[in-house]
């Protein structure tokens, strides 16, 4: 019978790596990426994408996938991590989940979300009135129409915030009540999930020292880089956090102090986001970090409980 996955969750920068390295040492595992940026191949800095050492010491994957320019949909995702999870057990390998991506995390365990299926003549017109009025005019049209969405998805995720207006056009419901009932009465897989949590200052702090570490080595030449080769500015991967942030400063719309801010303030939101996501799905087990007195105490803490009787 193969064993259950074991799944990482939380919020940006509280330490999921750090924990989810030795955490792999200890049950023999390798880690699947749960992570919407790791994705692609030439966002480094700014996603804190697991360094090659790291790598090598524990085989990742759904990791450097795509380019991007390509378009990537959670369907894409969830093939991708199908095709991982056999191979690892083929190895008699436990698979460990990692990230902060919810709707790839209910991907997985629950399968897609039923939704209608694409209107491109909806979608269409609304990325021209993106271009013409602005990301932040369309994201407060989803905000009035479903303002719980509109709380999840970022400004600049203009494919989400479309995808959310387009199923309100074709069905007269906000896609958050809809996925109310995205439940199966199984999962596709057994499962034990663990989210990670601490006071909201800490984690505030830790967003701080990381941001400042990112732009310590090289994010602004890491998205100039980017640039350089080629690829669009306004393309959806680059629409994220850490990175519009130094576009805006690199074409002189912000100084670099007010970009600074701006990413650290982006990332706090963000996290709070994807804290509001996990918290709604009662299957988590919380842990809270400032409980323990150090990453090998949580560690023995996930690995006696993971290797417990009780699974999802």
């Amino acid at each position: 019978m193969d064993s259950p996955l074991i799944f990482i969750l939380g919020p940006t920068a509280i330490g999921k790596t750090e924990i989810a390295l030795p955490l792999a040492q200890r049950i023999n595992a390798e880690i699947v990426s749960l992570d919407s940026r790791q994705l692609y191949r030439q966002m480094n800095i700014g996603t804190a994408k697991p360094t090659l050492a790291q790598r090598e010491t524990i085989p990742h994957h759904v990791i450097d996938c795509v380019d991007i320019d390509q378009q990537f949909t959670v369907a894409d995702y969830q093939r991708r991590f199908d095709k991982s999870l056999a191979e690892i057990r083929e190895r008699h390998r436990r698979a460990l989940v990692v990230g902060g991506a919810g709707l790839y995390f209910r991907a997985v365990v629950d399968g897609l979300f039923p939704g209608p299926s694409a209107d491109f003549a909806i979608r269409e017109r609304l990325r021209q009135e993106a271009d013409g009025h602005g990301a932040l005019a369309l994201h407060e049209r989803l905000h009035q129409c479903d303002p719980e969405s509109a709380a999840r998805i970022h400004p600049n995720n203009t494919v989400r915030v479309i995808r959310a207006l387009e199923v309100f056009e074709l069905t007269g419901k906000p896609i958050s009540a809809l996925q109310v009932q995205w439940k199966h009465p199984a999962p596709r897989y057994e499962f034990r999930s663990f989210g990670l949590d601490m006071p909201r200052e800490q984690l505030y702090d830790r967003i701080e020292t990381r941001a400042d570490r990112m732009m310590a080595i090289g994010l602004i030449e890491e998205v100039k880089g980017i640039i350089d080769a080629g690829y669009p500015s306004d393309c959806v991967a680059l629409s994220s956090f850490g990175y519009k942030e130094i576009i805006d400063y690199l074409n002189g719309q912000l100084t670099l102090f007010e970009a600074v801010a701006l990413l650290k303030q982006n990332t706090r939101r963000f996290a709070k986001r994807q804290l509001t996501w996990f918290r709604s799905d009662t299957r988590i087990e919380w842990r809270d970090l400032s409980l323990f007195s150090s990453i090998e105490d949580i560690v023995d803490d996930l690995v006696e409980t993971s290797n417990g009787k009780t699974l999802r």
